[in-house]
């Protein structure tokens, strides 16, 4: 469409703006309308305007331009608009979206027009852009200007969200975060105002022209998402200040300058590394490092060696009690006795706090009757082709279930079974009773997908003491993975995607073009450590060379890494959608060998530390740094660490921070709540 001095290059309908702060919103408060990207006057604008007005284009207004007085619907004393159900941008939406005014008919009453939500602005004037979640509810996008608000957010019920950013990405820089796909910084195309911005940044020395005029010719492999801190970018180009040198920049403001994140996109890492396992730990090797009181001698080789090779099956019943921290490493044999003994003790005083509810009063207690009621659908159909649980009368099951009740009591309330501990069997029902209600701080008993780790570590251990001491190990690794708020995962496939994104970017770059970028269909893969990915004695190699720690933390990652890698070729060729992509993964159940994915996770584990200039956010996940400490003492205004979270069984002390990633996007603080609310 093209008219005189104005050329639409992109028109959408279908795209409606939410003018209430509801939840769930009714048809008054939907105004549909039609975006469009429109050349004009030798500038280039995003227009919206409702239905009522949409054919209109000769009338496109510049919002930032048009500040002249007149009359609005909205008094001076009107809040500003803020739908609270969209909490990804309501808290920034400071800036009513600027009305059309036009003369109101004669003798008419004043009216709110649609079109008064009409508005237009230059893609000069964009800082940031802000995807929705992938979900079931309709796209969304937010515009935030550089003057610092945002315009209403604009609902595209009709899809075309991807379409709309690729006639953006003609005009400008879009820089997606590698810690949140869904967030794009603004960049024009322009060398005079990128060479402007390495210039005030102090990022390269003298003119910066060059570097500049080589990012244009390849913006999109330079992928880059702040400009206060950027390591390894455009090498050879970022030179250091000598020390005492004057500047003749500017002093910088008083506030803490914005933490960033380092570029990735532009690591080269060297050629990947040929890797041998070795032959499973077996009992006489075992053996060799027990010394005379039955204490393990030389645990760091022996470590090293399950690592590389696993244990051998006669061996698990004994080396996975160490692995999971049930028995010290350092402990004697008669220390390992005791140990044992106390542990009994108590696992059975938690036991009998459920045995000894009355039927009565379970029936009264809904939280402790849908625990059970839970527990016993989830028990019935794990691993029931294995023998040792198959049958509707085989005794694992009961096993399965009744440690997975004591385990809710483990995980209730830690001060209250201690506390029946010390009163002992005599406890009243009255006291039991208040016991059992939930505390609201603790964590969940029980969540599902809980009996899947549960049944590998007893099916090894067949003893129903050690084989609960042993799973309670294996949740303080995992217990994050099971909160409802699901940070902890969020945190995990955030640093999925950082590893994948420095192994190959091509990857990443394909699944982002695919809507799979956030690789939510490695979810089940690290909620339960592949339990349903691998047959069942891979599983168990798998789990105990992960318990080793070694060769650093979040070795977990590394073998989703590996996985993709592997089937990298299938997945890029085939030209998958992302339907096809979360099938293809979904089918890979049981067709995976373990010891190819650890030969190549741990390949990939040493291609990345050999690398010299490896960013620092990638050698905290791997365990080569400390983590960073964060730049703003508040939690809510800096995005999730990216690591899993060791939850202990009590809540701890405030006394530390937890290590905050850095990032310069203060903007969007990250959703507390309510997740599904702005998918």
């Amino acid at each position: 469409m093209e008219g005189a001095g104005y050329r639409v290059v992109f028109e959408k309908g279908g795209v409606y703006l939410h003018t209430s702060a509801k939840k769930y919103q009714d048809r008054d408060s939907l105004i549909a309308g039609v975006i469009r990207v429109v050349e004009k006057d030798n500038d280039v604008l995003l227009h919206w305007a409702p239905v009522e007005e949409a054919g209109d284009s000769t009338q496109i207004l510049f919002s930032k331009k048009d500040s002249s007085g007149g009359d609005s619907c909205a008094s001076e004393e009107e809040p500003t608009f803020d739908p609270g159900y969209e909490p990804d941008w309501a808290v920034i939406s400071t800036v009513r979206p600027q009305p059309r005014h036009s003369e109101p008919t004669r003798g008419a009453e004043p009216s709110c027009p649609q079109g008064s939500w009409a508005f237009s602005v230059s893609l000069g004037e964009l800082k940031s852009i802000r995807r929705s979640k992938p979900g079931l509810s309709w796209a969304y996008l937010v515009l935030v200007t550089q003057a610092g608000g945002s315009l209403p957010a604009l609902h595209f019920h009709r899809g075309g969200t991807r379409a709309l950013l690729r006639v953006l990405s003609r005009y400008l820089l879009l820089a997606s975060s590698p810690q949140d796909s869904r967030l794009y910084l603004v960049f024009p195309h322009d060398s005079s105002a990128l060479s402007n911005s390495f210039h005030h940044l102090q990022l390269f020395d003298q003119d910066s022209s060059n570097v500049v005029s080589r990012f244009l010719q390849d913006p999109y492999s330079t992928t880059f998402s702040s400009f206060s801190r950027v390591t390894n970018f455009f090498r050879g180009a970022l030179q250091p200040q000598p020390e005492g040198a004057a500047s003749d920049l500017p002093p910088p403001p008083d506030d803490e300058p914005e933490p960033g994140f380092e570029v990735i996109s532009c690591v080269e890492l060297g050629p990947r590394p040929t890797v041998e396992r070795g032959p499973p730990v077996t009992e006489e090797e075992w053996a060799r490092h027990v010394g005379p009181e039955g204490r393990l001698q030389q645990v760091p080789e022996l470590k090293n060696r399950i690592f590389s090779g696993g244990l051998s099956p006669g061996l698990r019943r004994e080396a996975w009690k160490f692995l999971l921290g049930y028995l010290s490493w350092e402990g004697t044999a008669e220390e390992h006795k005791a140990h044992v003994r106390k542990k009994t003790d108590e696992y059975f005083r938690m036991k009998l706090q459920w045995k000894s509810v009355s039927p009565e009063q379970e029936r009264r207690n809904s939280l402790l009757h849908g625990y059970r009621s839970l527990i016993e659908r989830d028990v019935s159909r794990t691993d029931r082709t294995n023998k040792f649980y198959e049958g509707p009368e085989n005794p694992g099951l009961g096993l399965l279930n009744d440690i997975l009740l004591t385990y809710c009591m483990y995980h209730f309330d830690l001060g209250g079974w201690q506390a029946w501990g010390q009163a002992g069997p005599g406890l009243s029902r009255g006291a039991l009773w208040a016991w059992l209600q939930p505390d609201p701080v603790s964590s969940p008993g029980y969540v599902q997908g809980m009996s899947d780790l549960l049944s590998p570590i007893l099916y090894v251990i067949q003893n129903e003491v050690d084989a609960f001491w042993c799973f309670c190990g294996f949740m303080e690794l995992v217990q994050g993975n099971f909160e409802e708020s699901q940070e902890t995962m969020k945190r995990q496939l955030g640093r999925l995607l950082l590893l994948l994104r420095v192994l190959d970017p091509q990857l990443c770059d394909f699944l982002d073009s695919q809507d799979s970028g956030s690789l939510c269909f490695c979810f089940r893969w690290l909620l339960i450590w592949f339990k349903r990915e691998f047959p069942f004695p891979d599983v168990l190699r798998l789990w105990e060379v992960l318990w080793t720690g070694l060769p650093g933390p979040n070795l977990h990652l590394l073998v989703a890494c590996a996985i993709l890698d592997m089937e990298r070729d299938t997945l890029m060729l085939s030209g998958f959608g992302s339907n096809e992509i979360l099938k293809h993964i979904n089918e890979l159940t049981m067709k995976l060998s373990v010891e190819d994915v650890l030969t190549r996770a741990e390949a990939l584990h040493r291609q990345l530390t050999a690398c010299p200039e490896l960013p620092h956010n990638v050698q905290e996940i791997l365990g080569m740094a400390p983590p960073t400490e964060p730049h703003s003492p508040s939690p809510t205004a800096s995005p999730l660490p990216l690591s899993p979270t060791r939850a202990p069984p009590t809540p701890p002390a405030p006394t530390d921070t937890a290590p905050q990633p850095d990032s310069s996007l203060e903007i969007l603080p990250e959703e507390e709540d309510d997740d599904g609310a702005d998918s």
